[in-house]
């Protein structure tokens, strides 16, 4: 490890979604090394270990590495160190993990995690091993109890999930801190939706997990640089079923864009739900509807506080 990394406060996870449980954690670390004038260091695993163990399942990650790793970034921690984790590593026994990673590795000063983290073969490392193999390696740990919101719910990436798939972005905004967001380059579809007045930018999902299928109400952030330029807009997540496509797409209708983004990369952040994906009897059909959907987004939008 490269020597500025040695000697730190070290907060350890997963964290997909980087929402306000996670948040907790890496907080807690910081507070620490600024306290001790060490670095503030965050350690994560890629991909996820259920990609590793399920690599059939479906898409699930609310935050795939780059964007977990923006998400961490703004936190402005000191260093990110990231362990691909594979079915060897897998293998590692817990007490293995904390000597060679934490103690001759990262030289740790403190360890900070959540209350719910396990690790190592079989699972067997768990906060309390953290402890008391602290106190024989010589550094600290702090366990984070569970961060709840005002009905006592605890922050979880599950709640966070449920809420997507459930067509609840505003509620997963809640959980997360910052609304979910979907982001890529964005590819050449159709070009169907120029012949009806309404033109799209199309993003392929990939890894991220799959919403609800149908049309949102969203902001499109726009890479300008050194910043992003949000745009209002109108989406829909799906398979476009009255044209008989299969694959899932985000479409994505900008009210006050008029240029060219194929290649360009795009943030779409779901603001709030608006209706299932339907089939409809052709194009004019589909015009209309899509003119009610951006009646109806143009209100929501209109009273949610700008990004």
């Amino acid at each position: 490890m490269p020597p500025e990394v040695k000697g730190g406060a070290v907060a350890i996870g997963n964290f997909d979604g980087v929402h306000l449980g996670h948040r907790e954690v890496i907080g807690e670390a910081g507070w620490i090394a600024k306290a001790h004038r060490i670095p503030w260091v965050v350690l994560t695993f890629e991909p996820h270990p259920r990609m590793v163990f399920m690599p059939d399942q479906d898409p699930f990650r609310i935050t795939p590495f780059r964007i977990k790793t923006r998400h961490i970034e703004e936190l402005e921690v000191d260093h990110l160190v990231t362990l691909q984790f594979d079915m060897d590593f897998a293998k590692k026994s817990a007490e293995d993990f904390i000597k060679e990673v934490l103690v001759d590795g990262l030289q740790a000063r403190h360890v900070v995690s959540g209350y719910n983290f396990y690790f190592g073969a079989h699972r067997r490392g768990n906060p309390d091993m953290l402890l008391q193999e602290g106190q024989k390696h010589g550094y600290g740990f702090t366990c984070v109890n569970p961060v709840s919101d005002a009905g006592g719910v605890a922050y979880s990436s599950t709640r966070v999930r449920d809420y997507l798939t459930t067509g609840g972005p505003r509620q997963a905004w809640d959980v997360l801190g910052r609304p979910f967001e979907i982001e890529g380059r964005v590819i050449k579809g159709d070009q169907r939706g120029r012949t009806i007045g309404f033109p799209t930018c199309n993003i392929e999902l990939h890894d991220y997990l799959t919403p609800a299928l149908g049309v949102y109400a969203i902001r499109a952030g726009i890479d300008h640089g050194t910043h992003t330029v949000w745009h209002d807009g109108v989406a829909n997540i799906g398979k476009r079923p009255t044209f008989d496509k299969r694959d899932i797409l985000l479409e994505a209708h900008l009210f006050d864009f008029d240029g060219d983004l194929y290649g360009k990369h795009v943030r779409v952040a779901l603001v709030e739900f608006i209706r299932h994906e339907q089939k409809f009897s052709g194009l004019d059909e589909i015009k209309a509807q899509i003119a009610k959907d951006c009646i109806q987004a143009k209100d929501i939008l209109k009273k949610t506080e700008p990004f």
